[in-house]
């Protein structure tokens, strides 16, 4: 015999996975759109630390695919090992951030030498206060989903996710200073400072495709 309080759990339950399971398909639209704008306004503009973060978004479609498949796996199974298509998608995302770094740190270090500047960074600013302003709510929505359900790998990704604010917080601060002062050497700067995180994101892919979650932080976040 199912008692109300006990039919009243599964309801409960019900509704914070399906909310577990738009969280990440907001992430998977919202990183689209982002990386779209974003290296389309990043090459507009001659803004390297732009394009850069636009490209890391792309990158992070392939995690946040991931993240949902694992959100119906924890739904259906319980289980949480991660299986085949994770760890492979942790692989792939994990090599990309590795490739973004050394595009990343080669260009910055031309740009220098060659004193490039943008055309402009208003659009930085733009994009950046906006995935500021997104990443700080879906951090906090995933905690208290995490939290509620009790899921170690929920709260894992939440904890993971404060890397990409800080990435954001890197490109608006570059194109804030730029904006300001107009020294050529800020915008690779803070392409730098995005290859360094794009770094520690490929670390920590492959660190959990070996079964080892990352702790609040995430190496560098």
């Amino acid at each position: 015999m199912i008692t109300v309080g006990a039919a009243q759990a599964d309801v409960d339950t019900s509704s914070l996975w399906r909310s577990a399971w738009f969280v990440s398909l907001l992430t998977i639209v919202y990183n689209v759109a982002e990386g779209v704008v974003s290296i389309w306004m990043g090459l507009d503009d001659e803004t390297l630390a732009l394009f850069g973060f636009g490209a890391d978004s792309i990158i992070e479609v392939v995690s946040a695919i991931g993240v949902a498949h694992m959100v119906l796996r924890l739904q259906r199974h319980g289980s949480e090992r991660r299986d085949v298509f994770e760890r492979t998608a942790l692989r792939v995302t994990g090599w990309s951030f590795y490739a973004l770094t050394a595009t990343l740190a080669a260009t910055a270090v031309m740009s220098i030498a060659t004193g490039h500047r943008p055309e402009t960074t208003i659009a930085g600013i733009v994009i950046s206060s906006i995935s500021i302003a997104f990443m700080w709510a879906l951090i906090r929505a995933k905690v208290r989903i995490g939290t509620a359900l009790a899921s170690a790998p929920i709260i894992a990704d939440a904890n993971c996710s404060r890397v990409c604010l800080r990435m954001s917080v890197v490109l608006l601060a570059s194109s804030a200073i730029y904006a300001l002062i107009g020294l050529a050497w800020i915008d690779a700067l803070g392409a730098l400072g995005l290859a360094w995180y794009a770094l520690q994101e490929g670390r920590e892919c492959f660190d959990k495709a070996r079964g080892v979650e990352c702790s609040d932080g995430c190496h560098a976040a």
